[in-house]
């Protein structure tokens, strides 16, 4: 019976680290995706809509909208974009 809930128990943190690393909400296309447009040009990205945040606003990063559909973004930002900040040392 003890194992049983241990068992359990594992399985949903590994559940809960999972859904909060983010990147199975993305991939079932519930928060939005940003991928830069070509490889020479990292200032440009193409952004998808998603089911529960929908559009990314990256006017907070110094980007603009250059075009707009219904399925799709895309922003030029002045300096390139980072997902996260991540401590240098």
């Amino acid at each position: 019976m003890l194992l049983k809930i241990f068992i359990v128990g594992a399985i949903a943190i590994g559940i809960m680290a999972a859904i909060k690393d983010g990147r199975v909400l993305r991939d079932a296309g519930l928060l939005s995706r940003c991928s830069a447009v070509s490889a020479s040009n990292r200032s440009e990205l193409s952004c998808t809509k998603g089911r529960l945040d929908g559009f990314p606003n990256l006017t907070n990063q110094s980007c603009e909208l250059v075009s707009a559909s219904a399925s799709r973004q895309v922003w030029r930002c002045a300096a390139p974009v980072v997902s996260s900040q991540s401590p240098n040392g």
